[in-house]
């Protein structure tokens, strides 16, 4: 028969006998449903969603009652058929080119089966109470495979890097839809570590999908009180008290949570505002989740870290180390002024304000692309370079220090230029493994030596001579550098200053251990070395006096 197809009798008959029985006794029809999915998993992808369909009608009556383990086992399923359903996918688009049009309604078809799954997921969790919610959100997130990590993770081995995308997307997807409407008393329960760290790990992907869907995902976490209606866009308010923001006191588990995973938050936003292929959703999330982090967890320490990080912003668009799109830069200049006139107004400095207005007045007669409502339009005219541009255009440091300081803000740390420290996060996040470093640097390494010493005698020219002599350039700039170091020590927060302690010295025992095995062999043993023929062992000793030793251990 084919009533699961066109399945609306199907689903009439489920909801009535959902609603027929006890609820106590729901777990059973649901799970008899996921045993019928199970034994027709390579069935049609019709008759597949079809069931699917009503699954997802079942656990909407279901969710509200008991029904017991089969949390875990409904969830478990509908993940296992997701991925089949995108293998399904991909093994008919790298079948054979004959019968285009069967093929792609066939796609199409697996398609509907995933739109299914993701909504049963999703209207089936955001429907549990929250204690289950949460341990569900942390389920997904170990199933999402990220790289480097998580052995629980769904099998993407056989799917290649478009299959593994794919599920990628398809698994935030159905987090998004779990996390709608999910309300923590306390933002360390809406994100703890084993949800929180491979999270900010896929923001770092080179997909700005992903990154969208991670950054929308951070907002219904910490999103406690429904502002984020009321901040969709990114723009310049000029009133946000019209807003009608809601906000409480930072609670201290808050204040410790930002303590604890602050840096790592505030080096996901600067990084995300690096990446090439941002298009304007991206920089509206960015501004959502800055706004969003001043109304929910900001107190005065972290509202000087988010000036930190936003001035750090402006400087990487202005200098453009990473040789960023213009459309880029003037995006991420676009975005600090969006967010440094949210921010001045919510903690109601009015020299800030003041500072922050002029800049934007400023702006919108000889620079209105540095500003949203204008880079953000279609067929927006932007300059040459940004090296040119008056100072007038640009939030100084030292005017916001003036600002807050005489409203009684601690400003010592505002003199320390925001640094995003580097962690394993950009090995494991990226395409290029850290194997890969190592063999193109031994490559460059064994390539070069022979150049080396034909070019080591430098020719005398009046260039070289000139370097020579102006040495004063050189020491200024040394100066410079050891006053920002003593400085950052001793202002900058103990929490980044450790971090990035921790970072450096992970990385020289990463570096020490690769170092290690690659140069150090096992010494020659007078005992004898190991030796494997035809499946038996032998040992083949060495004379002592043919061993070779060091200079120093010889008498």
């Amino acid at each position: 028969h084919k009533l699961w197809e066109s399945n609306e009798f199907a689903v009439s008959c489920f909801k009535i006998i959902m609603y027929s029985i006890q609820v106590q006794y729901s777990h059973h029809v649901i799970q008899q449903i996921l045993g019928h999915l199970d034994a027709h998993k390579k069935d049609s992808p019709r008759l597949r969603a079809g069931i699917v369909q009503v699954l997802l009608e079942a656990v909407a009556i279901a969710a509200k009652g008991s029904i017991g383990p089969t949390v875990l086992e409904v969830f478990n399923t509908l993940l296992k058929h997701l991925r089949l359903s995108v293998d399904f996918e991909l093994g008919d688009r790298r079948g054979s080119t004959d019968g285009m049009n069967f093929t792609s309604s066939k796609e199409s078809d697996e398609k509907i089966v995933q739109n299914a799954i993701i909504q049963t997921i999703g209207f089936f969790g955001s429907n549990l109470p929250d204690y289950q919610r949460s341990e569900i959100m942390m389920f997904i997130m170990g199933k999402v495979p990220v790289f480097g990590t998580s052995s629980h993770a769904l099998d993407t081995s056989q799917l290649g890097d478009l299959g593994t995308k794919r599920i990628q997307i398809m698994l935030l997807r159905s987090l998004l839809m779990v996390t709608s409407g999910y309300k923590a008393k306390t933002i360390a329960a809406a994100l703890p570590s084993p949800i929180l760290d491979p999270l900010l790990s896929i923001s770092l992907m080179e997909d700005s999908e992903l990154r969208q869907l991670v950054l929308e995902i951070l907002h219904n976490l910490i999103d406690r009180h429904d502002n984020r209606a009321k901040l969709r866009g990114i723009r310049i308010i000029p009133e946000v008290s019209d807003l009608k923001i809601k906000r409480e006191k930072i609670s201290k588990q808050d204040v410790s949570f930002m303590k604890k995973h602050g840096q790592q938050l505030y080096r996901h936003i600067y990084l995300g505002c690096k990446e090439e292929d941002n298009v304007q959703k991206n920089f509206e999330l960015l501004y959502t989740a800055l706004a969003l982090l001043t109304i929910e967890l900001a107190n005065e320490e972290v509202v000087i870290d988010l000036i930190r990080l936003a001035i750090a912003l402006q400087d990487m668009a202005i200098i453009n180390e990473d040789n960023l799109p213009m459309f880029n830069r003037c995006g991420v200049m676009a975005l600090v002024a969006a967010y440094l006139n949210f921010l001045s107004q919510m903690i109601a400095v009015p020299v800030l304000c003041q500072h922050v207005s002029k800049v934007i007045e400023t702006r919108n007669v000889e620079a209105s692309y540095f500003l949203p409502e204008v880079i953000f339009r279609d067929k927006c005219s932007l300059p040459k370079s940004l090296e040119k541009h008056e100072k007038d255009l640009f939030f100084l440091t030292n005017k916001i220090a003036e600002s807050l300081g005489g409203s009684g803000y601690s400003v010592d740390r505002l003199s320390v230029p925001y640094v995003p420290q580097v962690t394993d996060e950009d090995r494991l996040s990226r395409r290029k493994s850290i194997v890969d470093t190592v063999s193109i640097q031994v490559d460059i390494l064994t390539g070069t030596n022979t150049e080396d010493k034909i070019n080591n005698a430098e020719e005398i020219t009046f260039e070289a001579l000139k370097k020579a002599i102006d040495n004063t350039g050189l020491e200024e700039q040394e100066k410079e550098k050891r006053r920002l170091v003593i400085e950052k020590f001793q202002k900058a927060p103990f929490e980044e200053i450790a971090a990035q302690c921790e970072s450096k010295a992970n990385m020289l025992h990463d570096k020490l251990a690769q170092i290690l095995e690659l140069t150090i062999r096992p010494p020659p043993s007078p005992s004898g070395t190991m030796a494997f023929s035809a499946g038996h062992t032998q040992y083949q000793s060495v004379p002592v006096y043919e061993m070779k030793f060091p200079d120093l251990c010889v008498y």
